[in-house]
């Protein structure tokens, strides 16, 4: 996958703004972040559910993201890392963890 179609499916979600933090590229719902990705190393971190957290880690070019929640965001080093339609899921996933964490009024807004 790259950059452009990662874009572009991040914003096909309901709900995803995009905007800048720490100098990298960030999508998000209600402001909460799903997805964080340097455009000038191509890695990006996601949240992840903290039960899949040792068997993600454990595989070549995904670690514990620097700066995140411990056990519960993941840093892949690059968009080649993971086959598209497991990217795809693992975005889509990331946003759902986020948006558990909302109001139910925003939850219902967002389904």
């Amino acid at each position: 996958m790259d950059i452009e179609t990662f874009r572009d499916y991040c914003l096909s979600l309901n709900g995803t703004t995009e905007g800048m933090k720490w100098g990298h590229l960030c999508f998000m719902i209600e402001e909460k972040m799903f997805v964080i990705i340097s455009l000038e190393e191509g890695s990006f971190s996601i949240k992840c559910d903290p039960e899949d957290f040792d068997a993600l880690v454990g595989r070549a070019g995904i670690q514990q993201a620097s700066h995140m929640a411990k056990r519960q965001w993941v840093r892949v080093d690059g968009l080649e890392v993971m086959p598209d339609d497991e990217l795809k899921k693992r975005i889509s996933g990331s946003r759902e963890l986020v948006l558990a964490k909302l109001s139910k009024k925003l939850q219902e807004k967002y389904k």
